[in-house]
């Protein structure tokens, strides 16, 4: 018999990654969520204030148009359902009176993606105003494009000031540059009126920069739908929305860009990218988005019930923070804080807690809070910033108890109705005093 041969070496492994990815670690809120539900399966008791999941049922008759549709079954076209564009197109018209038809439209499997395809098609810096959201630029390092951070403040109440935008482009006025700006903002939940919106269309348009507006919270506005930057920069700004915030159907997968006819160009790059990548979304999703952009009775009174709730909830949470000495801006929409702790380093510095992933750690660690890091969102390390998503409570649950009236369910209601989060604000609250 011969001699059995040494299979050879393979000639791959960890080391022949990609460049742009070595290093990179999961989204830090799908990883919350996972740790989170690893620790309720070991039996905690874990406060789900990581994942910015809407607590809320997708609509009834959203949810009957996908149960009708579910035999839907062939390929559609790469830019979406043309009813579905169409609807989408009259959705911006309604809400945030957008000059633009359904060959403004592309829909994709989330508004995530379609971002990635942005940056894959335009080349060029990508402008992130920190803090912001976890993967905006984590996008732009796997293309390995530049990402040029604008720090907020949060006297400013976490709003990008249009001077520092004008200050990051006059250096290098041509540079092709796309700026993200999200609102109400996910972090902070802090939104921007028609004024200050105009100033920044107007550093946009003398220096070129593309706006990719990020509405996708804009229905959870606690006043309504609010202005948006595209009316005032309609030649430069891409909006985009979705239906996993405003809607609660995140797994859903299911976004759209609307585009002005400016920038059609881009639009068609992105849609040959989306052919040879993921062809199509989900037909289903597609029939049963066309009745959530189309409104009606039904959706509208369940999104005056969600930002009642909402609005509730962050002004119940802002003050117990607040009573503890911690800073932060008042939420105007979405389930978002971002709070800052800075008045506690010296006695949490004793506590061995000096940066925002500690804090983060120690509050999970002692009180079974879960929420994020200020770092994630781009903020220094030693910034004694996080997130909290309010949002662990049973949405249909607090829906269906509601009182009927325009005003907001009062700090009872709120300990009976959505306890997991007023119960986490108090674990917060209690032990952020005990220096």
């Amino acid at each position: 018999m011969g001699n059995a041969m040494t299979p050879p070496t393979p000639a791959w492994g960890a080391p022949h990654l990609s460049l742009a990815v070595r290093g990179l670690k999961p989204s830090p809120t799908v990883a919350i969520n996972e740790r989170s539900d690893a620790l309720r399966q070991q039996g905690r008791r874990i406060y789900k204030l990581g994942l910015g999941q809407s607590p809320f049922p997708v609509p009834e008759p959203v949810v009957a148009s996908l149960r009708e549709h579910a035999h839907e079954k062939a390929y559609l076209p790469v830019k979406g359902l043309p009813a579905l564009r169409a609807a989408v197109a009259a959705y911006e018209q309604r809400t945030i009176d957008l000059a633009c038809d359904a060959e403004d439209v592309i829909i994709a499997p989330g508004s995530k993606e379609l971002m990635f395809l942005l940056q894959v098609t335009f080349y060029g810096d990508l402008i992130v105003p920190t803090p912001a959201w976890v993967s905006y630029a984590p996008q732009a390092h796997i293309l390995q494009r530049t990402v040029e951070y604008l720090p907020m403040r949060e006297a400013d109440g976490w709003r990008l000031d249009p001077d520092a935008l004008a200050e990051c482009c006059k250096d290098d006025p041509t540079r092709p540059r796309v700026l993200i700006l999200n609102y109400p903002s996910n972090p902070a939940g802090t939104t921007y009126d028609r004024a200050h919106l105009e100033r920044l269309a107007d550093v946009a348009r003398r220096y070129g920069v593309i706006v990719l507006s990020d509405e996708i919270y804009g229905e959870l506005h606690f006043q309504g739908r609010q202005p948006s930057i595209a009316t005032a920069y309609p030649e430069g700004t891409i909006v985009s929305t979705g239906l996993s915030k405003w809607c609660g159907a995140g797994g859903w997968r299911l976004g759209a860009f609307v585009f002005p006819r400016q920038l059609r160009w881009l639009q068609d790059a992105m849609a040959a990218v989306a052919s040879e990548s993921y062809t199509a979304t989900s037909a289903p999703i597609q029939y049963a988005a066309i009745t959530a952009f189309q409104g009606g009775p039904a959706i509208a009174a369940y999104l005056v019930r969600a930002r009642r709730i909402l609005a509730a909830l962050g002004a119940f949470v802002t003050a117990r923070l607040r009573a503890a000495r911690v800073t932060l801006p008042d939420p105007e929409g979405g389930f978002y804080v971002f709070a800052d702790f800075a008045a506690h380093r010296a006695a949490f510095a004793a506590r061995g807690i000096t940066t925002s992933v500690q804090l983060a750690e120690r509050l999970l660690e002692d009180t079974g809070v879960a929420l994020l890091p200020g770092n994630a969102f781009g903020r220094p390390k030693d910034e004694l910033t996080v997130r909290i998503a309010y949002v662990d409570f049973d949405g249909a649950r607090a829906m269906a108890n509601l009182p009927d009236g325009p005003g907001l369910p009062d700090p009872a209601w709120l300990r009976q109705h959505c306890t997991p989060v007023v119960e986490a604000i108090d674990q917060v609250h209690a032990w952020t005093l005990q220096a």
